[in-house]
Order: C-alpha cells, then sequence, then structure tokens
C-alpha cells in the first residue's frame, strides 16, 4: 500500500485538534457474553485480525520536504500524507480494561484522550461487563483517517466475516495530472468561475444565519479537555408510526426528537427554551456511489434552526421537515452547511497555520452537530458474541459543549450523545428527554 496526500478535508481535521479538542469520531458496541473471559478473547480477536487489515496500518505524517512530492510542491508543502507504518504492532492499539460497572462512564473517559499521532490514529478498548454476561468495545479513529462510513469498514474488518453479497464493480475515478493540459483551459475557467459562485454563496448564507442564531448558553462552554458520554435506545417501530401519521422522512423525525428533548433539557436545568433555535449542522455525504474513492471525508452539511423554542411536538417536526426539504431542494453543494467543502481551496499551508483559527470559528459556525451513521442491517458478531447496541459518537467541535450521533440497527435507534464532562453533568437527563420526546411524539400522532 503507497502513501497519499491527505486530502484538504481530512488536513483540516488533523490540524484544527489540540490536546482539550481531540478529533476522533466513535463507537460503542455493546455485546452479549456467555462467560466472564469473553471479553478478553475478543480483545486477541481484534489484535490478531487487525494486523491484516491495510487501513489499520496506516498513519498520518506530516509533509515538510518538497523533494519528496515534487509534482505537487508547493500544494504538498505543510500538508500530510496517510502512509503505511512500517512499525506498525497491532496490541498497541487494543486495551483489555478491568471489569466497567458502566460503559458509558468508561467510555465518556476514554474519548477524552487523545490519540496518538505518531502511529495509526485508532483505537479499540475492550471493556469486560462487571455482571459478566456482556462486554463492550469502543472504536475510536480520528476524523483525518476516516469518516463515519470508512470508520465503520475499518471497524466491520476486525468483526466475525459476514456474508455480504459480491459487491458491483465500481469504475475508478479519471486520473488528474499535476499540470492542467492547456486546451481544457476554457472548462478550468468555467469551474473556477463556478467554485468561486459556490463560496459566495456559502459565505452570504453563513452570514444570514449567524444575523438570526438564537442559540443557548448551556450549548456552549469553555473547554475543559473531558469528556462524558451516554446513550438511548428507541424502537424504530415508533419512529415510523410517528413519519406515516405525521408525514416526513425517519431522519427528520430523529432530528424533531432531538429538538423536543433539547427543550425538556434546558427546562428542566433552568436555562429556559424561550426564543432558542439552535443552528444546527446535519453532515452529508457527498461520496458518489458506485464510483472507486480514496479512503478520507467526503462531507458537506445541512445548516437549520432547530425550533427547540416551539411548544407544539408536531409543529416541530413539521419545521424540521420544511427546513430539511428546503436544505434538500438546495442540495449539499451550496448554503451554509456547505462551508467544508470550501477547504478545498485552501493550500495545504493554510489549513497548517489557519487550522487553530478555524477550529475556534466552529462555534460562530453552528451550534450543534446532529449527526447519522448508517449501520448494517446483517447481525454484527465478535467472537460469535451477538452485538446487541451500538452508539455512535461525534467529535465534539471547540467551543460546544454537545454533540448527538444517530444510527438505527435492526429495528432500534440508537443516539450517541457525547458532552464536554464539565459544561454537561447532567447528560443523563438529555437522554431520559429523547425517550421521553418519542413518547410524546407517538401520543400526539395517536393511535
Amino acid at each position: 500500500m503507497t502513501s497519499d496526500l491527505l486530502a484538504p478535508l481530512d488536513l483540516a481535521f488533523w490540524n484544527i485538534e489540540s490536546g482539550r479538542h481531540p478529533m476522533h469520531l466513535g463507537a460503542l458496541g455493546v455485546f452479549t457474553a456467555d462467560s466472564p473471559a469473553a471479553g478478553a478473547h475478543a480483545a486477541d480477536l481484534l489484535t490478531a485480525r487487525a494486523a491484516g487489515v491495510p487501513g489499520l496500518r496506516m498513519r498520518i505524517r506530516d509533509v515538510w520536504d518538497p523533494l519528496g512530492h515534487p509534482l505537487t510542491f508547493p500544494a504538498a508543502f505543510g500538508g500530510a500524507t496517510r502512509e503505511p507504518d512500517p512499525g506498525f504492532d497491532a496490541s498497541d492499539h487494543i486495551r483489555l480494561h478491568a471489569p466497567a460497572a458502566d460503559f458509558h462512564t468508561a467510555a465518556g473517559e476514554l474519548m477524552g484522550r487523545p490519540l496518538e499521532r505518531g502511529r495509526p490514529p485508532w483505537e479499540a478498548h475492550v471493556l469486560p461487563g462487571g455482571d459478566g454476561v456482556s462486554f463492550a468495545v469502543l472504536f475510536k479513529f480520528h476524523h483525518a483517517l476516516a469518516d463515519g462510513l470508512r470508520a465503520l469498514a475499518l471497524a466491520a474488518a476486525i468483526m466475525d466475516p459476514m456474508d455480504l453479497p459480491a459487491p458491483r464493480a465500481r469504475p475508478p475515478e479519471p486520473v488528474r495530472g499535476p499540470l492542467p493540459d492547456v486546451r481544457g483551459l476554457p472548462g478550468l475557467l468555467r469551474g473556477a468561475l463556478s467554485d468561486l459562485g459556490r463560496a459566495l454563496d456559502i459565505g452570504a448564507s453563513v452570514a444570514r444565519s449567524s444575523l438570526s442564531a438564537r442559540s443557548s448558553s448551556a450549548l456552549a462552554c469553555e473547554p475543559s479537555g473531558s469528556r462524558r458520554t451516554a446513550g438511548v435506545v428507541v424502537d424504530l417501530d415508533d419512529v415510523h408510526r410517528i413519519r406515516k401519521a405525521a408525514g416526513g422522512t425517519v431522519n427528520d423525525v430523529l432530528i424533531a426528537v432531538v429538538a423536543g428533548a433539547l427543550r425538556r433539557w434546558l427546562d428542566a436545568r433552568g436555562d429556559g427554551s424561550d426564543g432558542v433555535a439552535p443552528r444546527t449542522l446535519i453532515p452529508v455525504s457527498t461520496r458518489r456511489p458506485r464510483t472507486a474513492q480514496p479512503p478520507g471525508n467526503r462531507l458537506s452539511g445541512y445548516l437549520m434552526e432547530l425550533p427547540v423554542d416551539d411548544p407544539d411536538p408536531l409543529a416541530r417536526l413539521g419545521a424540521v421537515r420544511a427546513a430539511m426539504d428546503r436544505n434538500k431542494d438546495a442540495g449539499p453543494h451550496r448554503g451554509a452547511g456547505a462551508v467544508a467543502l470550501l477547504a478545498d481551496h485552501v493550500p495545504a499551508l493554510g489549513h497548517r497555520l489557519g487550522g487553530p483559527l478555524a477550529g475556534l470559528a466552529a462555534r460562530l459556525w453552528f451550534d450543534l452537530l446532529v449527526t447519522s451513521v448508517p449501520l448494517p442491517s446483517l447481525g454484527l458478531r465478535l467472537g460469535g458474541h451477538p452485538v446487541t447496541a451500538v452508539f455512535p459518537f461525534a467529535p465534539l467541535a471547540p467551543g460546544h459543549s454537545l454533540a448527538v450521533a444517530v444510527s438505527t440497527y435492526r429495528g432500534q435507534v440508537h443516539y450517541g450523545l457525547v458532552a464536554d464532562a464539565v459544561a454537561v453533568p447532567d447528560l443523563a437527563l438529555l437522554a431520559r428527554a429523547l425517550t421521553e420526546e418519542v413518547e410524546t411524539l407517538t401520543a400526539a400522532c395517536g393511535p
């Protein structure tokens, strides 16, 4: 496996990170166990299998030598490459812990620890259950190494093999040379003008969204560097029942549940929800289907004002549905949520020097992240032990106190909550509010 330059968005995630702002995403899988030794056996399996997965051997190395990439200088200068680690040892990445009384308490502490940047930036933490009949595995992947879909593929590669249908052949992306063909200059000019128009649209949309921002101080904080996690399981049939009665998509319902839960949480802790409509970023994958693409992030996003201030649960769902429809009509390449696409037009050295400032700007761009991570419908197993729940965890942006990720798996919806542990000591209260909001929406829709 050869090295390749990090794509601009990957490089941005790599440079935004600091000791108090780790930029890794995670997933906590909970498994049934037939003995107290099941966790130790799982750790041995993960270690043995990880050695054979090429994507897990890749480290990220900073590029300061232009001679190493002569065709891309000066674009590569100050960038980074993804390359095989000659000293890779899977046992450095797999950790077996002492039995845990509560998986989320352990996961929160582990999510606050940055990944070691000198070796492949991923870890798997095996947490035996104190009851002896369960264990959990917390996977952590740096956002510069993989987005949610890629992280899922890497984690699945060290689980038990699944009987999957043969994938269809994917045509490779066209090869682009380092220098443009003069005959293609008119097309390049049109592309540059299109990019400029997109940048202006995105900038204007960000400015408009900032003028109308109505967030809550509970969603912002001075970072402590610590993390707390929580998980919520919801019956997917209840979500479908709400969708069929009120309209919209499953994703619309799941976002509206977050809006209602935030309202309950803010009111219960005394912050109040009146006038609160935080700018919420909904990441959108821009990967082209059935096309071979390199690893890394292919992301844009939608930005919407979450209707936390509306007291009517069905009206909140209607507002979410309308906002998402507007975003889909505009597409993921324009609008305030598409700021990530502008990373492609920043030189590597600009990402290097401006990374810390870009991280601080996240607070000006949006107030809350709500992301969806798809999971396979087939049952996941490790050492023959089935997964009973999978809680996805998103990175916490600088200045933010909370991030929400959600996955559906085998008839259930799993919400994964990540928060600054100091700013949000009552994350369990928000978790209960998610369950209560589903019950409220179900009742509002009637039988």
